[in-house]
């Protein structure tokens, strides 16, 4: 069934398209509006599928054409897809009416109340509002994990491949688990994009890792706040003990924020929080 809510399938800025003189139809020019970029490679869908590992509700951000919405269906959950592209939305409702674990909702995704019961999100997102999609399963209570295709470079970023930490990870990092899964080539994509995918992974601890939310994201964005230089220089501007619980956390004094990892930060909010 199609309600009213949701957000596309348009999950990678494509390639700007050169136009040979003959112009644009309306969807040319709403796919390059949306940056409609679907999958179209059976083997990135079962990747999906096979990191997600399905299960009761699922939040799919940007149906798209549906192949990966029914990939997960057809591996166990019970999904609700959001599509903001009305004929997309109503096609792919048109297509799933009498399957009763599919449900589509047309609209924006980000502007949906997240549900109370345990779910998870998966989806092939789009590029321009990545940092969005993350931010609202960050905030969600009941989220139990989120599996999304989004740019390798973020991907990397957010999954310390780099060998740097984000604020974004680290400050989660008590509550979340980030991990860095398969590359998707561009290939894999229609339109194809200028750019790889990856599959971003953020699964939530069992427990967290502090007791003090408050305590420990003050601390992180303080570390992060770029006084001096170094996270000592930071903290030492607040905290009492600050060398002693470097050197328990395993940091060097000159070490530079981004270069901490997130698990000696648990040690250093113990240290000085705790």
């Amino acid at each position: 069934m199609a309600q009213n809510f949701a957000h596309g399938n348009y999950s990678h800025t494509q390639r700007k398209a050169r136009n040979g003189g003959g112009g644009r139809t309306p969807r040319d020019r709403a796919r390059r509006t949306l940056s409609q970029n679907f999958l179209a490679d059976r083997h990135a869908v079962d990747l999906m599928v096979k990191a997600a590992a399905p299960e009761g509700l699922v939040l799919e951000p940007g149906t798209g054409e549906g192949v990966l919405t029914l990939a997960l269906a057809e591996a166990g959950a019970r999904v609700v897809g959001y599509e903001i592209d009305p004929l997309l939305a109503g096609r792919l409702a048109a297509r799933t009416r009498s399957d009763p674990r599919i449900d589509v909702v047309r609209g924006d995704f980000t502007a949906v109340r997240a549900p109370r019961e345990p779910f998870a999100v998966v989806g092939n997102i789009p590029y321009s509002i990545t940092s969005k999609i993350v931010d609202w399963c960050l905030r969600a209570p009941a989220l139990t994990s989120a599996t999304l295709l989004t740019q390798r470079e973020y991907a990397r970023k957010r999954s310390g491949d780099y060998g740097r930490w984000s604020l974004v990870t680290v400050e989660s990092w008590p509550w979340f688990h980030w991990r860095l899964g398969d590359t998707i080539g561009r290939e894999s994509f229609r339109p194809v994009p200028s750019v790889d995918s990856a599959i971003l992974r953020l699964q939530r601890r069992p427990e967290p890792l502090v007791a003090g939310r408050r305590s420990y994201q003050e601390l992180v964005e303080l570390g992060f706040g770029g006084v001096g230089g170094s996270v000592r220089a930071s903290l030492k501007t607040r905290y009492e003990g600050v060398d002693a619980a470097l050197e328990a956390a395993g940091v060097a004094r000159d070490t530079v924020v981004a270069h901490v990892h997130p698990d000696q930060w648990i040690i250093l909010w113990g240290r000085l929080c705790g």
